[in-house]
């Protein structure tokens, strides 16, 4: 006896306007349809797959399993959550799949699948969004704690050098207040960045052109190249914060090629943008990537935290003083990194665009 054949897909030509995937098998989990949606989310044909056991495509994920056969027992429906599907050559899927029980022709179950990745980033980034802001109070309340005492301390080496006559021991209190001056100054850099915003319409190649004349100035070996989408509109912003965070992520690359290679500016349109909660129909994404080592491993998921650096002598600020300013512009800024290849990725609003 020949097997069946699996369902026509006319027969189901709403489940082909539908945006979510969907796939229907029989009592052996034998596929039997998968709508347009599936053979996009699983870059697999119906030709392929019709009449293939179900492992065929999705193999033995742990959680659907259970969720199939309670499927089955039950004539009820359930939901395997956070399913991880492996394919061959490409990166795996992390899904949530609902099954439920149908009487249609051959059809047993309908399986419904959702993809998680995006629910999982931003997930994570909230996540390390509140971490890194817990962090930031912290270092804030210390640096206020710590002003005081170092007036105190600077002052107190002033007066004794006044009252010192041996050039040797002046040495030491002009180390005192040296060190002091630094300290202050890393202070002043803390709290810096909570003073209120001046927004403005600014055009974010003139400030892309500010920086890069900065960096050839400040680092002449290095070659900056420009990658512009110059039909970008102009967008709202503080100007000065603005040049300050895309200059010290740029600084952080020419110091990472210590002298030598090449730095990209590169600007484009993004459509369909979530940003912080909010829909955008436009965003900006400035991207400024260089050919240098890469972020260390140790450091790479903590980059941005404060007073954390992969360079000898550095403060570890920049980084996080250029988070600190875009995440007030509504935006947000990621890296990916590798030997050869680091990129810092900005997404900015384009104003007036929300949904």
């Amino acid at each position: 006896m020949t097997a069946p054949e699996p369902l026509a897909n006319p027969a189901f030509a709403g489940l082909d306007l539908l945006s979510s995937a969907v796939i229907l098998v029989d009592g052996s989990l034998i596929i039997q349809y998968l709508n347009p949606a599936a053979e996009n989310l699983f870059a697999a044909s119906s030709r392929q797959l019709l009449g293939k056991p179900l492992s065929h495509l999705l193999g033995e994920p742990p959680g659907l399993g259970a969720a199939l056969d309670n499927a089955l027992r039950d004539n009820w429906s359930y939901t395997g959550q956070n399913i991880t599907v492996h394919r061959h050559g490409a990166e795996p899927l992390h899904l949530d799949c609902t099954v439920t029980p149908v009487e249609t022709a051959r059809a047993r179950l309908l399986l419904e699948f959702r993809p998680i990745d995006q629910q999982l980033k931003v997930a994570r980034e909230e996540r390390l969004a509140e971490q890194q802001q817990a962090n930031r109070e912290l270092i804030r309340n210390l640096a206020h704690e710590i002003k005081n005492p170092l007036g105190g301390i600077r002052g107190s080496a002033q007066l004794l050098e006044r009252e010192l006559n041996n050039p040797q021991l002046q040495e030491y209190t002009q180390v005192i207040i040296k060190e002091a001056d630094r300290l202050q100054d890393l202070m002043n850099r803390l709290l810096t960045s909570h003073r209120l915003m001046q927004p403005q319409p600014v055009n974010i190649h003139e400030i892309l052109e500010r920086v890069r004349r900065l960096i050839h100035a400040e680092f002449p070996g290095i070659q900056v190249r420009r990658d512009y989408d110059t039909s970008l509109p102009e967008l709202m912003g503080d100007r000065e914060q603005l040049i300050q965070a895309i200059l010290n992520v740029a600084r952080n690359a020419a110091q990472a090629l210590e002298g030598e290679g090449e730095i990209v500016l590169r600007t484009r349109a993004q459509r369909q943008v979530t940003l912080n909660k909010k829909r955008y129909r436009l965003a900006l994404e400035l991207q400024v990537i260089d050919n240098g080592p890469g972020i260390p491993e140790e450091i790479r998921e903590r980059i941005f935290y404060p007073l954390v650096s992969g360079r000898d002598g550095g403060s570890g600020l920049g980084l996080t003083l250029a988070q600190t300013f875009i995440h007030q512009h509504q935006g947000a800024i990621e890296v990916d990194s590798r030997p050869g290849r680091t990129c810092f990725t900005l997404l900015l609003p384009i104003h007036g665009t929300k949904e």
